[in-house]
């Protein structure tokens, strides 16, 4: 077979690799993605859904940056809910149970609609190098196929072993071949090569479930979704369950604790802390008599449920005995086991903040290939990996987001200057300006810089700049109307809040706990003529208009926070410098620092076991 030169090969389709490839073509590059499957773009291998803590806020920022992650959701999902609306808007996270299979089908229809984009099905084993560049990958049925640069996104894939219990085999999904030859040639290449592994729970038929044991747990009434282009809602929901375990279902699982991988030290690698193996649950919280399952629809057709939190790698046998001691699942039948994967990663501290790799040059790593668990962590990532190999190509310099940008930038200044030694998934703890990164401003922090670069189209653009104006028209109308006693003051009493003496702003009224925007626009007639809430567009700017005005004060003391820090990044440090030569840092300083070879001082701040004192002699040697 006889290939044309690309500039982009991405390596694999799964979150990241779609992500990567889509930005790469949309940016006028010729990409090639290549993939074991080409019925599985962006297969969902765990749970059926996107979004969630702080992963809802990643993907909102993929789709104000013109990523796809956030469309593919909105026409996909079977169920949304808005987590943690009982706190501060800091912390709303959207997320929606999907239809797997048509989600894996939407990415592919919208994979086919991008311009220079082509698709080969195979498997990679090799990379080609000239010198400290690569220019190429070589495949089992097709050879060699030159390119540019390259973007790999394993996933699971790189010599890949699945358990349950003692038994064993190879694949990076099960039912799918592993990848071979990669980590070898790259370790050869001087890249350091380490294993982590995830699991997945078993399976079950629908038709066996009792339902009616369970809890039930429905959609939001209120569908955001996740895209901020126009999209429309969907006509009804289907619902998630609750069950709970037992101290039976406990005795149950530990029979088998003497055939688990996991204990018996088969698995080398290091699982989720954060989404840990049943197993592990019950080993590590042995005072708890009973864990919280969710069981998840995976489609709109199909039968197949996902038991959310049941993951395990123990014996099939034992796990079918464990399961039918769950109250509602009595008679259940399963499609398949749960199972533990094993994989190769490379810690990401081989990166720059571009996700090119330090040792060769036009070579990016996304996904889980850096230690990432989760979806929205490695289609981040991927989008990024597009982005900047189309920059790199170009002489341009790269596209590094701050922390106080977006929780993609959090993502990745965690991955580069603090390693992995677990798998990395995103919460809303990780960010220090949380108020500053919510769900509902990912376009305004992040669509303009978009549209600059020639990613985000002009549609989303003119759809920012509309959100804006409404937005600054309504804070502005808040601050200029006031309202008498006799207009307010059965609003005020019906929401609970002492009335008014004397006339009064909206904007000053809109800071009591008790009221919403919400509120004030169908209670006042005036604002209620002008403002149509059944609209999602205008929902969304009055709910913005709200956060601006009540949290005001908050909003500026992070910004002010973050300004303060980012002079940080402005200070450049050497390349190639030996910090061993610099005695006034500690010893553990010098080492971190000529291993993580940070860009800018704030970079190095970062970095675990950098102190302050160790900062500021960074600083006096920068001469600042």
């Amino acid at each position: 077979m006889t290939f044309e030169l690309y500039d982009i090969i991405v390596v694999g389709a799964g979150h990241a690799g779609c992500e990567a490839a889509a930005a790469a073509a949309n940016l006028g590059n010729k990409v090639l993605l290549v993939t074991m499957d080409l019925r599985l773009f962006a297969s969902m291998s765990c749970n059926p859904a996107m979004g969630g803590i702080a992963k809802g806020q990643i993907v909102r920022e993929i789709d104000a940056m013109g990523g796809y992650s956030g469309i593919v959701s909105d026409k996909t999902m079977i169920q949304f809910r808005m987590l943690n609306k009982s706190k501060g808007p800091a912390m709303w996270s959207p997320r929606c149970q999907s239809d797997k299979m048509m989600f894996s089908a939407e990415w592919r229809s919208q994979l086919q609609q991008v311009p220079n984009l082509d698709f080969w099905q195979d498997s990679v084993d090799g990379l080609l190098f000239e010198g400290d560049r690569v220019c190429g990958v070589h495949t089992f049925m097709g050879g060699d196929i030159h390119s540019k640069a390259v973007v790999l996104t394993n996933g699971t894939f790189l010599n890949g072993l699945i358990h349950i219990g003692e038994m064993h085999f190879s694949g990076g999904r099960m039912g799918e071949p592993a990848s071979q030859g990669l980590s070898d040639q790259l370790r050869n290449h001087g890249f350091e090569v380490k294993r982590l592994k995830t699991g997945t729970p078993m399976r079950i038929d629908g038709r066996t479930i009792d339902f009616g044991k369970l809890e039930e747990q429905k959609g939001d009434d209120e569908v955001v979704g996740f895209s901020y282009l126009k999209h429309d809602p969907i006509p009804c929901q289907r619902s998630c369950y609750i069950a709970r375990t037992s101290r039976k279902v406990h005795d149950i699982l530990r029979k088998g604790f003497q055939y688990s991988p996991m204990f018996t030290g088969r698995i080398q690698g290091v699982g989720p802390r954060y989404c840990p193996s049943i197993e592990d649950k019950i080993e590590r919280f042995s005072d708890k008599d009973s864990h919280q399952l969710f069981v998840e629809p995976e489609g709109w057709t199909t039968q197949e449920y996902y038991l959310n939190g049941f993951s395990s790698s123990l014996p099939d046998t034992i796990q079918y005995e464990a399961l039918r001691a769950i109250e509602g699942f009595e008679h259940a039948k399963i499609y398949r086991p749960g199972y533990a994967i094993e994989y190769d990663y490379f810690p990401p501290d081989q990166l720059h903040h571009s996700l090119e790799t330090r040792l060769v040059h036009g070579l990016f790593f996304a996904g889980q290939i850096n230690g990432t668990t989760g979806y929205e962590e490695a289609a981040c990532q991927g989008l990024m990996a597009g982005i900047n190999a189309h920059l790199l190509l170009h002489d341009q310099d790269p596209l590094v987001l701050s922390r106080s940008e977006a929780y993609i930038g959090v993502l990745i200044d965690d991955l580069i200057t603090k390693g992995v030694d677990e798998p990395y998934r995103m919460f809303t703890s990780r960010a220090e300006y949380r108020i500053l990164l919510r769900q509902d401003n990912a376009d305004t922090r992040l669509t303009e810089r978009s549209y600059r670069l020639g990613l985000a189209n002009e549609a989303r653009y003119q759809l920012l700049l509309e959100k804006k104006e409404k937005v600054a028209a309504l804070m502005a109308q808040l601050e200029q109307t006031s309202v008498t006693p006799d207009e307010i003051n059965g609003l005020l009493e019906q929401h609970g809040t002492s009335p008014i003496a004397q006339r009064t702003r909206l904007s000053y009224l809109l800071l009591r706990p008790q009221l919403s925007l919400f509120d004030l626009i169908e209670g006042v007639p005036m604002l209620a003529s002008q403002y149509a809430l059944k609209d999602r567009f205008v929902r969304e700017c009055v709910q913005e208009a709200e956060i601006l005005i009540k949290y005001d004060g908050y909003i500026n003391k992070e910004y002010d926070l973050a300004e303060k820090l980012n002079r940080l990044e402005s200070f450049k440090l050497p390349v190639d410098f030996d910090y061993h030569t610099l005695t006034s840092l500690s010893f553990e300083a010098r080492e971190k620092l000529n291993r993580y070879r940070p860009e800018t001082l704030g970079q190095a701040s970062r970095i675990s076991g950098i102190s302050p004192a160790d900062v500021s002699v960074l600083a006096i040697f920068l001469g600042r």
